[in-house]
């Protein structure tokens, strides 16, 4: 049994897959306490394997699955890649890196969460994927320097406050500007106003 929060279709709204068509598969709960998470880790409905495969059916044009959580990698097995892969769809993992993942997942992006407040309790373990994908604060970028990523992504950090989301996006393009191996990523669905 899985705790699911909510299962949904929607556009990938972030980094390498932005506006993609994705069935979202977001787990409850985590084992980082980041001041910025947006799941409501206590709301969630357990399902059954065949459950997620016949929820995720429902969506069949849709060619990408998003796990993502809170931390998917909690629950995450080759069990459930297996059966996720006999719907014809790509599975891609949303992860914050502290624990390792199994086999078959066709494209992982880490976003490891140190320097962050309830987000650097535990190591970043994952030292290699396919896209990095940094919420951007203004930390030192070269504690990175040790992933292997394919493409790299400095995001800036959403906040309620108007005045220090302004300030993180000029930070984020700043540093871009600076670091030219790293590209933007705006959460493109939080300007679309959709999931």
């Amino acid at each position: 049994m899985f705790p699911i929060n909510e299962i949904f279709h929607s556009l990938q709204g972030e980094g390498y897959n932005t506006g993609t068509a994705s069935v979202f598969l977001r787990f409850s709960g985590c084992n980082l306490h980041c001041h910025f998470c947006d799941t409501q880790h206590l709301n969630h409905t357990m399902m059954s394997l065949p459950q997620l495969v016949e929820e995720v059916m429902k969506y069949p044009g849709a060619p990408l699955i998003v796990l993502t959580g809170g931390e998917p990698s909690l629950y995450v097995d080759e069990e459930l890649i297996k059966a996720l892969k006999l719907t014809g769809k790509r599975i891609a993992i949303e992860t914050n890196g502290t624990r390792l993942l199994p086999r078959g997942i066709d494209w992982i992006t880490l976003s490891p969460k140190q320097g962050f407040e309830g987000g650097d309790n535990k190591p970043c373990l994952l030292q290699q994927c396919d896209e990095l994908k940094v919420v951007y604060t203004g930390q030192e970028l070269s504690q990175y320097d040790y992933i292997n990523a394919r493409h790299r992504y400095l995001q800036p950090c959403f906040v309620d406050d108007e005045r220090q989301r302004e300030l993180n996006i000029q930070s984020c393009v700043n540093a871009v500007l600076t670091h030219p191996t790293w590209r933007l990523s705006l959460q493109t669905h939080r300007l679309l106003g959709i999931r």
